[in-house]
């Protein structure tokens, strides 16, 4: 089989409409030995920001698209932590709230292939509370997409109310849905049964080996999962593959790309960066801004190999810490 060459992506033009990423901000804790001096039983974590969408926001900023963050971000110590760390990367964040409730924690704990077992804090926090009007002014003003998922469009009371922006900015802008599926958190029923209306708003699907075998028929193939989203409406359905490259399905053509070689630290966001490259890629190449009507089949495959590139970036270090572009 020949080689894939992909080409490089272009820079996006002087004055291009933003990438706008909705979503949660987590504070991931991972576990680690305690000090052996502490006298009392202890459970030693590094908090690091993270949560699915501003781990996109992160990355995509981090490569030089233009990024927005719409999330209600907390006035507490991890809402102070993920602030620094978005404006940091270059995310704008004037769209943001400021949350009076508290953010979402999630504990994990990895095992030894680097794979993250979650423990989730996350009742009542801030990034579940969107109203419509807190929606229509953070989502306002040219978008070149909008990019959202993961769990704020599922969980209560927000979610519906996402649900219908998403509705709203198909008509001006590219909308991007990611899943990103939580089952400790939402069932996958829950998923599975939105899963057509969000088929029908979204011009590209973005989901994971792991939430095929949640969202699927035990032993559907990526193939057999696309044709299914097609008919619900969305034209570009993407699934990563971890080792086994990336997946896409064009309107029906059927792409794929291998996966770069690298020592896994851990695969923490490695989605969610897979997710910024791809749209990176699109937004430098001019793509996005519509319904993907004249998106070709070679530009579909430079996203993925580009995303498949820094995805593997972040795969090397440990967290969601997704690579500037001087860094690749």
């Amino acid at each position: 089989m020949p080689v894939y060459e992909p080409s490089a992506p272009t820079s996006p033009a002087e004055g291009a409409a933003p990438v706008a990423v909705l979503g949660e901000c987590v504070a991931d804790a991972f576990v680690r030995a305690p000090s052996a001096s502490a006298g009392t039983p202890a459970i030693g974590l590094d908090v690091l920001p993270g949560g699915g969408p501003a781990n996109t926001a992160v990355a995509l900023a981090r490569l030089g698209t233009p990024t927005r963050f719409l999330g209600r971000l907390s006035s507490d110590v991890f809402g102070r932590l993920f602030r620094d760390h978005l404006a940091a990367s270059g995310v704008d964040l004037s769209r943001t709230v400021a949350a009076s409730e508290p953010s979402t924690l999630a504990v994990a704990d990895l095992d030894d292939d680097g794979r993250a077992d979650y423990s989730f804090h996350a009742e009542n926090t801030a990034d579940w509370q969107w109203t419509p009007r807190e929606l229509a002014a953070a989502s306002g003003g040219p978008l070149s997409c909008l990019h959202t998922g993961s769990l704020a469009l599922v969980r209560t009371p927000g979610g519906p109310a996402v649900e219908e922006l998403l509705e709203d900015a198909a008509t001006r802008a590219t909308v991007s849905v990611d899943p990103n599926v939580r089952p400790l958190l939402v069932e996958p029923a829950v998923y599975r049964a939105a899963l057509p209306r969000w088929c029908a708003a979204a011009d590209i699907l973005r989901l994971s080996d792991d939430d095929l075998a949640h969202l699927m028929p035990e032993g559907a193939s990526p193939e057999a999962a696309a044709d299914i989203f097609h008919r619900d409406g969305v034209p570009l359905v993407v699934v990563t593959l971890g080792a086994g490259g990336v997946f896409a399905s064009l309107g029906g053509e059927r792409l794929r790309v291998p996966a770069p070689q690298v020592d896994v630290v851990d695969s923490v966001g490695a989605g969610d960066t897979f997710m910024a490259g791809f749209l990176h890629s699109l937004h430098g190449a001019g793509a996005l801004g519509g319904r993907l009507d004249g998106l070709r089949p070679g530009q579909v495959k430079d996203a993925m190999a580009f995303g498949a590139r820094v995805a593997a970036a972040v795969c090397a270090v440990r967290g969601a810490n997704p690579p500037w572009a001087s860094e690749l």
